[in-house]
Order: structure tokens, then sequence, then C-alpha cells
């Protein structure tokens, strides 16, 4: 890096700190020299620059300001790096192109970043005034190589079987230091339980054993203090099942296991469970006591016109054949015909041109029923004949010579009386000669002796 390069560098990130600078020098003495850095420990990339910036504050007359950098490892020695009077700087011969200082910011660079200069470096201020104030700070670099992205591979590959099998991710990582490694599943966490468990650097995961419950996205993050990186997502084969197994149509009243389904409709039923590989299903018929496939597959349809008997057992039979496991249900089918309810609603389907014409023949119907009620009702055709006939009529019958035909005389007769008119005067009636001891009178009283004198009156006046 360019001695401009480093200038912007201390520029943009000096300005960081002021706020904190000037505060710091608020709490200080007058006397006091205060040495501050961002952070105690930073973290870099090998083969990348390094910078280490530093701040320091003080209130009070000085003619020289020194700046001392020096490096340490563990149990070793301090080693000078570079100093400075003022803005002078004095490197050792054998770091003066590693190490870049400009005074009086006494920030430092380290170009390039090797995994040999991973330690402590210490900072060390002098001022000299009216005495000589001194302070300093110490900062742990660490160099690492950033995380490559890691892959996870499963074994056994093919996949275990639940209850029985067992199954361990292994991540790995081409390239990174002080690697930390951490699984998820379905992006969270996975902890040890009962199942789960770990090898010492973290980087292996054992499943044992395994159940349906440890179906999900597995990834493997691995992180060191410079960078991160996560695998791709990978997907554990397990087999399981059948679980759930249940049956449904498309048609029918289910009541319980119960199909009830009217004569004549056809019925699908399916089949359905849930494991992995998917189920070999098989439907099978109990009648008089014996069972009998009759059909293979998740699905079944049942004609009921083709059916012997109205209520018949199926059963439904459900096997994984990598499990070894299986599992069925039972239920029955009745036949029943065809309801009032479903009767109306064919009703409800008539059109209205039909409905006109039904109503229309019912009145029809019923007048011609009334009309002959009316006709051949004997008591009250006779009333309205006699009620409707006039008086005229009744005198006629005084002279008719008797019993033409005999038939004509039978019926049901009342007594009917003709008061006498005021101011009209009667007709004479013919005197009837005596019969049987019966003197002659004027017929005019009752319609019964005009019928009484019938017989007579033929002998007399044969017509």
């Amino acid at each position: 890096m360019g001695q401009d390069a480093f200038m912007e560098r201390l520029s943009s990130t000096g300005g960081i700190f002021q706020c904190k600078i000037y505060l710091l020098l608020l709490a200080m003495d007058c006397s006091g020299l205060k040495v501050m850095v961002p952070s105690q420990t930073v973290h870099g990339i090998r083969g990348q620059a390094l910078y280490l910036p530093v701040h320091y504050g003080f209130h009070t007359p000085a003619s020289d300001i020194q700046i001392i950098w020096l490096f340490e490892r563990p149990h070793t020695m301090p080693k000078y790096l570079l100093g400075s009077v003022n803005k002078s700087v004095v490197p050792d011969l054998e770091y003066q192109h590693k190490f870049t200082m400009m005074p009086p910011n006494a920030s430092l660079l380290i170009n390039p970043l090797q995994f040999t200069d991973e330690g402590n470096y210490i900072v060390k201020v002098n001022i000299q005034g009216n005495g000589t104030l001194s302070s300093s700070q110490k900062i742990q670099v660490t160099v690492d190589d950033p995380v490559a992205k890691p892959v996870v591979w499963t074994h056994p590959s093919s996949g275990a079987v639940e209850y029985v099998g067992n199954i361990t991710l292994v991540c790995q990582v081409e390239g990174g230091t002080r690697l930390a490694y951490q699984w998820l599943k379905n992006g969270k966490p996975v902890c040890t339980s009962s199942t789960y468990s770990f090898s010492p650097q973290n980087n292996t995961l054992h499943i044992s054993p395994v159940t349906k419950e440890d179906i999900g996205n597995y990834s493997c993050l691995v992180k060191n203090p410079v960078s991160e990186m996560e695998s791709n997502i990978i997907m554990p084969t397990i087999y399981y099942g059948p679980y759930g197994l249940q049956v449904n149509s498309d048609k029918g009243l289910k009541v319980g296991e119960v199909f009830t389904v009217d004569l004549g409709e056809a019925i699908l039923f399916d089949c359905s469970a849930d494991s992995y590989p998917p189920n070999t299903y098989s439907w099978i018929r109990r009648t008089d006591n014996t069972t009998y496939v009759i059909k293979y597959g998740p699905r079944l349809e049942v004609a009921s016109e083709k059916v012997a008997q109205k209520t018949t057992d199926y059963v439904c039979c459900a096997y994984n054949n990598i499990t070894g496991r299986r599992d069925e249900t039972r239920f029955t089918v009745i036949i029943t015909s065809t309801g009032l309810e479903k009767l109306a609603q064919k009703g409800k389907s008539l059109s209205p041109l039909a409905s006109i014409t039904g109503i229309s023949l019912f009145f029809i119907i019923s007048m011609c029923l009334l009309f002959l009620w009316k006709k051949y009702q004997p008591y009250k055709a006779i009333k309205q004949k006699l009620e409707g006939r006039p008086e005229t009529e009744y005198r006629r019958a005084q002279t008719f010579s008797g019993h033409e035909d005999a038939l004509d005389d039978f019926g049901i007769y009342e007594f009917v009386a003709f008061p006498d008119a005021s101011g009209v005067p009667r007709m004479p009636s013919r005197s009837i000669p005596a019969s049987n001891g019966v003197s002659g009178q004027d017929l005019h009283s009752t319609i019964y002796e005009v019928i009484q004198h019938i017989p007579a009156q033929q002998q007399d006046h044969p017509e």
C-alpha cells in the first residue's frame, strides 16, 4: 500500500474515533495522556493488508512526541518494529518494508499479512514537555484463511429404515483455518439429544436410530474469525410407513366405516397412507366367510347394480416393501334403493310446461266428477223437477185418464197443496161416478187423491 493510500485510510478511519477521543479528553486531567485502540483483538486475512488504528491525546505543552511499536509472540521477548520522534521514522531494518507508520499518527499498517505476523502488537506513546508522559496499548492480531464452501456427505447414501438403521452426516471443507462447525435442520441449529450426537470437532452428525421426524433439510455452517460459509441443503433418505391408512369415496354417504350407495350408481374408492417409498395397495372382498383379492392399486370402482349382495365387506391393504410393514382398513358398502328424497329431487327437475299440464288435467277431471255427481243424485234431481214444474201441470193431473203406463207412476211423491188465488175462480172439476162406495167429488186438493182415483177413471173413461 502506497503512502497516499495509507493517508486516505488514516483519514477515513480516524473520524470514527474522534467523538470518543473528545469525550476521553474531557475526562482527563490537564496533565494526562491517553492512548486508545478500537479493539483489543483484530482479525486479519492472510495475504491481505491489516490496519491497526490508534489514537492518543494530551493537554500539556509538548516539545517531542515519540511513538514506538513492539511485537511479541507467546513466551518470547518483544521485538522492536519501528519508532518515530516527531515526524521522523526509524524502522527496524529487518521489517522496514513490512510495517508503515506516518507520525504524528500512531496507527500501523501491516502489508502483506502472514501467519508469522500473528501475535501481540504493543504501541507506546511518550510526550516530552515539562516532564515525560507515557501510555501504551496492546492489540492481539490473528491471521486466518477464508472458509471454503463446505460439502455434506451421508452414510449410507442409499438411506436407512425407520427405527432400524442409522445415518451419519459428514461436513468437509477444503480451505480455511480455525474452523467452527454448526449443523442446521430446516434453518435452525441441531442440538444434542437421545438420537443426535456429534464428533469432537462437530463436523460429523450421527442420527441413531432414524425416525420419520428426522426427515428435513440439513446443512453445515462453517465459520472462522474472518468468514463463514454454508453448504448446500441435503435431505437424507429415510424409509417409513405406512401411517394413517384411510379410504375415501367420491360418492355415497359415509358414516364411520360404512358407505351407503344408491342402487344403480357406481362409486370410486381411494385408499391412501403416508409412506416412503409409496405403498403397494390391494383390495379384498369378504363374502360368505371367504376373502379374495379383487384388484391391485390405490383405486377401486364398485358398480352397485353388479353387486350380488346388498351389504358387502371390503378391505384395503397397504404394504411398504422396504420397511416390510403393512396396514389394512375395513369398510362396508350398503346398496339401497332410490329413496323419496331422490324422487323429490327428480320432481323438482320437471319442466314448467309439464307442471301446467298436470294442473290443467286435475281441474278438468274435477269438473267432470262434479257434473256427474250432480246429474245422478236421485233425491235432488226429483226435488228440482217438482219445484220447477208449473201449476198447470198439477192441474192437468186431474184430467188424466189413469195409469197409461205403470212405470211412469213409480217414484217418490209429495203432498202439495195449492191455495186459491184471490179473485181467481177455480175451474169446476168433473164429477167422478161413485166407485166402490165412494161418491163423486172435486179433485183439487192433493196429488194423492188424483193417484187414488186413477183406476176408476180408467174404467169409466178409457182414452
